[in-house]
């Protein structure tokens, strides 16, 4: 396995601002997983996700309004995770909130002791139970890359006006490496490097060939020494999902070799079989030059992403400096 040059400008200006950010400045192949959306005014039903995923991944994404269907606040559950210890990345999309939501909310994010963000445009509402709502994007994902770096690094709102204390964010972005045109992919993560992202995390890789090509693009381009890439890794449970996958999930793309692996195994072992898809996905992406972790996601299937991440011998999962306190402030 190839290790990766620590990107130079990851964490500029900003010293011990995340765990997730330590271990990948540290060389560490790290492992980031999904908390499962909550419908729930109960406290406990986020920390119950999360506990299911403690010690299988060093940071857990808490999505916002994923799907464009209502959930718990992205805010909220990254706040509910903090404070029982576990290290979380909080979504963020431009789809919902103008510039001066988006500003307070990476604001009171800080405040709260929430250190890493993944911003993103978010699913159009056509994809979710509310089609008639208003979509925002007052500005875009790239625009709020460079509005989080602005308050992280100068200290300053969009306006210009100052912060009384800046705040300590590792900025994540997300890229589609499947989306067509694909020479365009690696350029588009090289302008959101370029506006303050820290680290990305892609599309669902089904398609090895295709990321490769991505990532070796990405190489000449010279981003493995700016940017952290993880790619992420779908558990398809059955034949039926990983075909709704590919028919109804805008920008994923599921190769049909895939889904005829998965309809010629008999239903009662198709969760199986999508457990050796994904180990199988893990060893390959981990082999190519310039990969710094893998982003796990089984839709509410946590014990998924556990037999997953045991399977790969990504367990146990590193030690750095404790994520003490609540709100994860040491």
């Amino acid at each position: 396995m190839v290790v990766m040059r620590v990107p130079r400008r990851v964490g500029r200006g900003v010293s011990g601002i995340s765990r997730l950010a330590e271990l990948l400045r540290s060389g560490q192949f790290v492992v980031t997983a999904e908390l499962a959306s909550s419908d729930s005014a109960d406290p406990d039903a986020v920390g119950r996700n999360g506990d299911q995923l403690r010690g299988v991944a060093d940071a857990i994404n808490c999505t916002d309004n994923t799907g464009a269907h209502v959930h718990l606040s992205s805010m909220a559950a990254a706040h509910l995770l903090a404070e029982r210890g576990i290290e979380p990345i909080m979504q963020l999309t431009v789809r919902d909130r103008n510039r001066l939501a988006l500003q307070a909310d990476l604001l009171g994010a800080a405040a709260l002791g929430i250190r890493n963000i993944v911003v993103m445009s978010g699913d159009d509402v056509t994809a979710g139970d509310h089609p008639e709502a208003r979509r925002i994007y007052d500005i875009d994902s790239m625009q709020l890359i460079e509005v989080a770096a602005g308050m992280r690094d100068r200290g300053v709102y969009l306006s210009g006006r100052k912060l009384e204390k800046a705040p300590a964010f590792f900025i994540g972005a997300v890229e589609n490496p499947f989306a067509p045109p694909l020479e365009f992919r690696p350029l588009r993560l090289q302008k959101k490097v370029r506006a303050g992202a820290d680290f990305v995390q892609t599309q669902l890789v089904f398609d090895l060939p295709i990321f490769t090509r991505f990532m070796s693009m990405a190489a000449d381009l010279g981003l493995f020494e700016q940017v952290f890439i993880i790619p992420s890794i779908g558990i398809p449970r059955s034949a039926r999902g990983a075909r709704f996958m590919k028919e109804k999930v805008p920008g994923l793309h599921v190769p049909d070799a895939l889904i005829e692996r998965m309809e010629k195994t008999p239903p009662a072992r198709q969760a199986e079989e999508g457990i050796r898809i994904a180990v199988e996905l893990v060893n390959d992406v981990r082999q190519i030059h310039g990969v710094a972790g893998v982003h796990l996601i089984g839709i509410k299937w946590e014990e998924g992403v556990t037999r997953v991440a045991e399977a790969a011998g990504l367990l146990p999962r590193p030690t750095l400096s404790p994520l003490a306190t609540v709100g994860g402030r040491r």
